[in-house]
């Protein structure tokens, strides 16, 4: 296939999966002659794949998910507010997961026809990024709704009987299926693009989810084992804490060396990353006295959300991250006009900025936090602090010389990873899985939660139940 060929395949695969048709769970059946002329040549796996990625990328590009039910944001100075922020999410208002099960749709659909080309390194690759995006995608689906169906075939008989949800448990094994295939199909172990799914990637996955099925889950302390050993697989890909925590998000240190797996965004390409909904537009700083220093935009800046005042007390005065996180405008009286992300600053090109930083899935930082916190969940807490200090040093706070007693270690593991990975898509993962673990109660530490009774999973809108009779909905929410 020539290099116009390929481009012209990636294009059709993008097209055929954001088109906007119907989705998986409520899809018309893939037309079997359309596959047997498509499936044909090395291309045009890979060209499925770009498709793929590209809607990865559209699926992880909101703050919804994995921040706005936590501690973090407080409402901004425009726009409105989600009902996950608020705590206010009913079967009428659900999030709905078609768009997660339009990405397995399609990875079920590569990984069942790409074995049919004459296999190569290329195809191999392709093949193991859908076991990793699939791997990914259900992570997210039992992180936010906890059971759900478990599809591994894509919709095509017409008569297909409708899923019933499936113990998350039983996902997780799926999961972990799913990135060991993905282990053993990368034909290198190191990264031919930091903004695709690699072997490194699959380990840092593998890390995260055993956690998650440690804690969550009530898994065992095997499991906490394996995490640690998958984190020690993922830095073993040379990766390395920058000395410049500053430096990490930066649009011109893209791929970094603390990157394992980022996604791409450019200007003309892919622009307005999530970040942009803490950002203010002109008309709101442009009397600051500090306005040359503010991340402002005219177009696309939307400050839906600010910075809590306890996401911001968390960070010690000395602490570098604090200035890379969060920027203050004021006006000549010194009054605060609005507090804004800082960390994802975008680029100022002539006509305006655009917020093109790289969505970072995983990096450094993480796999050494991944591992202090299995650590002090095995009771090695001596051995935690060690990884600890090395993300504290780097933050210029210095080593941690607090109680090493099991759970208020945890507690402090719990406040690092919020101040490294601020509005990084962790946070609410992380309050769920530490509320799990013992360390903290949920619902006393995020102020919107408080005397409210509603389930840390999010329930699914009544409209699937009445397509679909098998389903229940989120235990909590009634049916």
């Amino acid at each position: 296939m020539t290099h116009r060929q390929h481009i012209l395949s990636g294009l059709l695969a993008v097209v055929l999966l954001g088109s906007g048709c119907k989705k998986i769970l409520d899809a018309p059946p893939v037309s079997s002659i359309t596959n047997e002329s498509y499936w044909t040549a090395e291309g045009d796996v890979i060209g499925y794949m770009t498709g793929i990625n590209a809607d990865f990328r559209n699926l992880m590009n909101q703050t919804l998910y994995f921040e706005d039910r936590s501690d973090v944001f407080v409402a901004g100075l425009e726009g409105a507010v989600s009902n996950a922020w608020a705590q206010n999410l009913t079967p009428l208002n659900a999030p709905n997961w078609i768009d997660f099960y339009n990405q397995v749709h399609h990875c079920n659909l590569l990984l069942k026809n790409a074995p049919q080309v004459v296999s190569s390194a290329n195809v191999k690759r392709a093949m193991a990024q859908a076991h990793f995006i699939r791997a990914y995608v259900y992570f997210s689906l039992i992180r936010i709704w906890g059971d759900v169906p478990l599809l591994l075939e894509p919709t095509e008989p017409v008569d297909r009987e409708l899923p019933a949800r499936a113990p998350a448990a039983q996902v997780m094994a799926q999961i972990l299926s799913d990135v060991d295939q993905a282990i053993a199909l990368f034909p290198e172990a190191g990264f031919p693009n930091k903004n695709r799914a690699t072997r490194p990637a699959a380990y840092a996955l593998k890390a995260d989810a055993l956690l998650w099925k440690a804690k969550v889950l009530k898994g065992n302390a095997q499991d906490l084992e394996a995490a640690i050993a998958a984190a020690d697989q993922a830095l073993a890909s040379g990766v390395t804490l920058l000395s410049d925590f500053s430096k990490i998000h930066a649009t011109d240190q893209r791929k970094n060396s603390e990157i394992i797996f980022s996604l791409y965004f450019l200007r003309d390409e892919k622009s307005d990353q999530y970040g942009s909904r803490l950002k203010p537009r002109d008309i709101f700083v442009s009397s600051a006295t500090n306005v040359s220093s503010l991340p402002f935009a005219r177009n696309g800046a939307r400050s839906v959300y600010a910075p809590s005042t306890k996401i911001m007390n968390l960070f010690a005065a000395n602490d570098v991250r604090k200035a890379s996180s969060f920027i203050t405008a004021t006006d000549a009286a010194g009054n605060v006009m609005g507090v804004f992300d800082n960390k994802f600053r975008g680029t100022v090109y002539p006509d305006d900025r655009y917020f093109e930083n790289e969505t970072v899935i995983y990096r450094a930082a993480e796999m050494i936090l991944f591992k202090a916190e299995a650590l002090a969940a095995l009771n090695r807490v001596p051995e935690a602090k060690n990884e600890l200090d090395k993300v504290r040093i780097r933050a210029g706070i210095g080593q941690y010389t607090g109680s090493l007693e099991q759970n208020a270690f945890e507690r402090e593991l719990l406040n690092e990873r919020a101040r490294e990975f601020w509005l990084e898509l962790k946070r609410w993962p992380d309050i769920v899985r530490f509320h799990a673990g013992g360390t903290i109660n949920a619902y006393q530490e995020v102020p919107n939660l408080a005397g409210k009774n509603v389930p840390l999973f999010s329930p699914i809108p009544n409209t699937q139940i009445y397509l679909n009779p098998n389903l229940k909905q989120t235990e909590g929410y009634g049916n």
